[in-house]
């Protein structure tokens, strides 16, 4: 019987570096490059994240100043209100009088606060939105971004 002689698989005869280290090569280089892409990708997407709090950030303090504005306009409306009121009550010249007085400045402070409060909501509102609009515009395109790939 004949025998027929078949390579070793393990001998080093068989082994050729060239194929080894262009191989290797290929590979690194594939491997550099899509590090790079990954790298651009997250590159941009914390530069996104970083405008999108800053663009919150800037909508809550903006939207805080407004707010306080609105409080102190209407703390001091109803400082105001009230001291004229005191100047009124200190020329009561009777009972009666004290009482439609007393009467009247509670109904207006009343329909005031109201006012106020519709005013202040409103502020909220709005800021509230202005506040997220940012973070929801980045969730949009995010989204947007992941339903296209």
């Amino acid at each position: 019987m004949a025998t027929k002689k078949t390579d070793d698989v393990f001998s080093l005869s068989s082994f050729d570096p060239a194929k080894f280290a262009d191989s290797f090569r290929e590979f690194a280089e594939k491997g550099a490059a899509q590090s790079k892409d990954a790298y651009a990708k997250m590159k941009t997407a914390a530069e996104e994240a970083t405008k999108t709090v800053e663009a919150t950030v800037e909508s809550a303090q903006t939207g805080t100043i407004e707010l306080g504005l609105k409080a102190l306009d209407a703390l001091r409306t109803n400082a105001e209100n009230s001291l004229s009121h005191m100047e009124a009550l200190l020329g009561v010249k009777s009972l009666s009088e004290l009482v439609e007085l007393q009467t009247i400045f509670i109904r207006k402070q009343a329909e005031l606060a109201v006012e106020q409060a519709k005013t202040m909501q409103e502020a909220t509102k709005k800021v509230a939105e202005n506040v997220a609009k940012p973070g929801k515009d980045a969730a949009e395109k995010a989204i947007s971004n992941f339903k296209k790939a």
